[in-house]
């Protein structure tokens, strides 16, 4: 032994000896209510560092469960969007057009078209809905083969304002 672990022992000793003497001192009845508070204690440490933490982690488990399942689910179905979409074939730019320019209508004096070759740009003005705004860009991808490139949209208390930038699907 080294001479730090010969110098703890006597202390540590001593120490067990008074503990001894004062349990030796206590009537029978004292030591079974220490044993009873040390039992508690000890369960009550039991409970609070492994079984609490555990039944929440369990209870909790279905609400995320769910949560992920339709996140994944929401991922699936854009999956299979943007197989749909890579698969579709393509539109002339005259039919594209023609699709933006028929979607735009439906948007109501609120907002504008503007096409330059293979670019368009929707100018919102006056605020448009976001269930609009997402109908209109779900029929620019699907009917003119349209993809965003840029946005410099703002949201107010009517809806949308701003612009969006598409490069139109006709082309290579």
């Amino acid at each position: 032994m080294n001479t730090e672990a010969m110098a703890a022992s006597p202390g540590l000793a001593t120490l067990r000896q008074q503990a001894r003497t004062w349990w030796l001192a206590r009537t029978p009845r004292e030591r079974q209510a220490v044993i009873v508070v040390a039992l508690v204690i000890g369960l009550f440490a039991l409970w609070s560092l492994f079984v609490q933490p555990a039944l929440r982690t369990v209870n909790g488990a279905p609400v995320l469960l769910d949560r992920l399942d339709a996140q994944y689910q929401q991922m699936q179905r854009i999956a299979n969007e943007a197989t749909a979409l890579r698969g579709a074939t393509r539109v002339s730019p005259t039919q594209a057009a023609a699709a933006l320019k028929a979607a735009t209508d439906r948007l109501g004096a609120n907002a504008r078209l503007t096409l330059q070759g293979d670019r368009a740009t929707l100018t919102l003005s006056g605020g448009v809905s976001a269930e609009a705004l997402r109908a209109w860009l779900n029929e620019a991808r699907s009917g003119a083969r349209a993809r965003p490139i840029d946005a410099q949209l703002q949201r107010g208390p009517s809806g949308y304002t701003g612009s969006l930038g598409l490069t139109l699907g006709g082309t290579s």
